[in-house]
């Protein structure tokens, strides 16, 4: 039996693909968050490397990968292999088949490097000297650190401060990589020093590192920022992801019934999903989709549709998409690349129109998951992917219910080796399960500017 499909590197994809091609509709437009109404993508020129902008408001439905993007996807691992879960099937004693892509064997172990290798090349050609970044619990500031040494950039990361505690050594690899690593909320910003005053022992969150990072990018010369996930042109970078799995798949001779994928942002499971995504849109498959988060930031599962601010002290644009909120204080939970109120608009148009489904976990289950995947294919899982595994794992359980022989691909986003500390809690029975009531996310919504 075949439980393994790698591609050469002649197969490495040459273009990135873009979903706003073939959208059912245009994306609504991000908003001035002073006047509210539709901005031109100019300001954003002052954040992003001008072609990352470009990118951002195109609707070609491919955009050219640079031959040096290329050379370093293939240093650092790309094509990535793709593994059949015959042991998870035997075990959980179901007719599906799972399927699993692997993302986490590259240096910095995760699907990030995928656009920040390419972000950090195209600031390197517009001569930008630093960088400044948010990460959660560690894997995109890991990713960007690395694609900044690679092209001699400066870079400076806020890492939420509960990940920042619970991760020291994600931090110490981001300091490997020549990386400044600032705890968030610090007190290097403004922004950072009015969420210190009103709770010197806040967890931090994405939305707020996202702040911190803006406010230091904008008040330095010679500075621009990186985003990891939420933006379209980072999206449709991640998608060398997909376009390596469909071939693969065609390799194994099987189509997916069901492709599941974590979601904090939304990037990692963009990446995997939106090149499948473009053959249902034009109805050639009936795939079904299904993005997992967490239920301590449930944006799309009990959040609403709506124009919010991207980050917690709104200094970007408004962008609609689910939100639990902008002011929404995010629990502590171990997946911290999954504590962020919102989702990525693309993805939020999807789940609005009906063609990606959505699900939520707490961590003891997701972390459950987790365990079993590694007992059985070997493999220790970030406690974000750990909500993927489990994801696929109730689908083929539902499999086993109804004797369906589905087959069901999830993205292995990325490696939990350096976030030990979340096993050892499971193990020992102190991992804590959050979720929020509904005055709570009542209060956090009421503070979402109105628009009409």
């Amino acid at each position: 039996m075949r439980i393994k499909v790698t591609l050469q590197p002649e197969d490495l994809p040459k273009n990135w693909y873009n979903i706003q091609h073939d959208l059912p509709e245009p994306l609504p437009p991000p908003l001035d968050p002073g006047t509210l109404k539709p901005m031109s993508p100019e300001p954003l020129l002052r954040l992003f490397a001008k072609e990352c902008v470009m990118q951002e408001v195109s609707t070609d439905e491919y955009i050219p990968i640079p031959e040096e993007v290329r050379e370093a996807y293939l240093r650092l691992g790309r094509p990535s292999p793709l593994y059949r879960a015959t042991r998870l099937e035997a075990y959980l004693k179901t007719p599906a088949k799972i399927f699993y892509k692997r993302e986490d064997l590259n240096p910095a172990g995760s699907h990030k490097p995928n656009t920040a290798i390419a972000q950090a090349y195209y600031h390197m050609k517009e001569g930008t000297k630093r960088l400044t970044t948010e990460t959660g619990a560690g894997q995109w500031g890991s990713a960007l650190a690395m694609s900044c040494a690679l092209f001699g950039i400066d870079c400076t990361v806020y890492m939420t401060r509960s990940a920042y505690l619970q991760k020291p050594y994600r931090r110490t690899l981001m300091e490997v990589y020549g990386a400044d690593v600032h705890a968030s909320p610090s007190g290097l910003t403004k922004v950072g020093q009015k969420f210190l005053a009103q709770d010197p022992n806040h967890p931090g969150s994405l939305g707020l590192a996202i702040s911190e990072a803006i406010e230091d990018c904008v008040t330095h010369d010679g500075t621009k920022y990186s985003l990891g996930s939420v933006l379209n042109h980072v999206l449709l970078h991640q998608t060398v992801i997909g376009q390596e799995a469909l071939e693969q798949m065609k390799m194994f001779e099987e189509q997916p019934d069901y492709i599941v994928g974590c979601i904090g942002g939304g990037s990692n499971y963009a990446g995997l999903a939106y090149p499948f995504m473009r053959e249902k849109l034009k109805k050639k498959s009936d795939t079904e989709f299904v993005a997992v988060e967490p239920k301590a930031v449930p944006s799309t599962t009990r959040g609403q549709y709506r124009y919010d601010f991207a980050d917690t002290g709104e200094m970007t644009p408004l962008m609609k998409m689910y939100t639990v909120g902008h002011t929404y204080q995010c629990p502590p939970i171990h997946g911290g690349g999954l504590r962020y109120h919102g989702k990525a608009p693309s993805m939020c148009m999807l789940i609005d129109k009906g063609y990606m489904s959505s699900v939520a976990y707490n961590q003891n289950e997701a972390m459950d998951a987790a365990i079993t995947f590694a007992r059985t294919e070997g493999v220790v899982v970030a406690p974000e992917t750990s909500h993927a595994v489990k994801g696929a794992i109730d689908i083929a359980l539902k499999c086993k219910e109804k004797n369906e022989a589905k087959v069901i691909l999830f993205n292995l986003s990325g490696h939990g080796l350096l976030d030990l500390k979340a096993y050892e809690d499971k193990i020992n029975g102190k991992l804590i399960d959050y979720s929020p009531d509904e005055a709570m996310l009542k209060e956090s919504l009421a503070k979402i500017p109105m628009v009409a």
